[in-house]
């Protein structure tokens, strides 16, 4: 895996080469430039993942270079966290203002340092890649966490989540009570996760009605049972009294036919690395796709789930 590039822009050398220092033992490329200037030019030619930008320099201070670096098409998505004197409130509120992300006080403490990076590179990557509907991470953080759980050797559980009839329901309502759908899908999978007490549950949104969890494989049974329980509680309520009622959707098919569409429901397929080796975060995700294409065939109108039981 690639080093994250951080950019170090201060005009103080001795400043410098400790955060240079201290950042390269954390595991991180660095790039620095002495001045506003070639840290301008220094952003547009190595792409960095995030700018530590001293605010006080000569020419074009820090304030500047962030309002250039937010402006410029190239650079407009890279976190920025400046530095700045204890006594020079003022600039936090205009660096903040001009784009920045965040701030240090000088002098700092290494280890603040390195920790306020990960953070505002974690946050910065979170908001790239979030679902504008769900607000949850979209695919590459999932793929992200699916890798680094892997590479960590965690043991985890790997859960692709679809929806049933969900297109009949966005033909019959319209797209905007299909994203309520899609929203009170995420809130219900987010609940579960939450009552699992367990530190690293993660939920993602792929895009549209399907959805990534990942858990401790121990749960999967009462993940996917909970699941369903509280989506088909929830479902009904998001349907016209007699379509509720009745219990389907009454529509012209592809081919023009009237058919018959139950009420959505959620299908589940899940595998594991407890027993089976995954050593491609998209090997595991290709067999949890697999049990939910099966699990969407053997059960087209009532919410179900499916765990891999292979080993090897």
């Amino acid at each position: 895996m690639t080093a994250d590039r951080i950019l170090v822009v201060d005009n103080e050398a001795d400043i410098r080469r400790f955060i240079e220092v201290n950042l390269r033992l954390e595991g991180f490329e660095v790039v620095s430039a002495p001045d506003g200037e070639e840290g301008l030019a220094a952003a547009f030619e190595v792409d960095p993942s995030l700018v530590l930008l001293d605010v006080m320099m000569p020419g074009i201070d820090g304030i500047e270079v962030c309002r250039r670096l937010r402006a410029d098409p190239r650079t407009s998505h890279v976190p920025v966290i400046l530095l700045t004197a204890k006594s020079m409130t003022v600039d936090k509120v205009v660096g903040l203002a001009a784009g920045a992300d965040d701030y240090v006080l000088k002098p700092f403490d290494p280890m603040e340092l390195v920790a306020r990076v990960r953070t505002t590179m974690r946050r910065a990557a979170d908001l790239r890649g979030a679902s504008p509907l769900t607000g949850l991470p979209g695919n590459h953080r999932i793929e992200g966490e699916i890798a680094r759980r892997l590479d960590q050797g965690q043991d985890i559980a790997v859960a692709y989540v679809d929806l049933n009839n969900f297109k009949a329901y966005n033909d019959h309502y319209g797209f905007l009570e299909g994203d309520k759908v899609i929203q009170a899908t995420a809130q219900v999978l987010r609940d579960v996760l939450t009552g699992t007490a367990y530190a690293e549950a993660f939920l993602g949104h792929i895009g549209g009605d399907d959805f990534v969890m990942l858990f401790d494989p121990v749960q999967a049974d009462d993940v996917c049972s909970e699941s369903i329980r509280r989506f088909d509680e929830m479902i009904p309520t998001l349907y016209a009294p007699e379509d509720r009622e009745r219990g389907y959707l009454e529509l012209r098919d592809r081919r023009g036919e009237m058919r018959r569409f139950g009420l959505v429901s959620i299908a589940i397929g899940v595998t594991t690395n407890a027993h089976r080796t995954f050593l491609d975060h998209r090997d595991i995700v290709a067999v949890a796709t697999e049990m939910k294409t099966h699990v969407k065939s053997a059960h087209p109108d009532t919410s179900a789930y499916a765990l891999d039981g292979r080993t090897g």
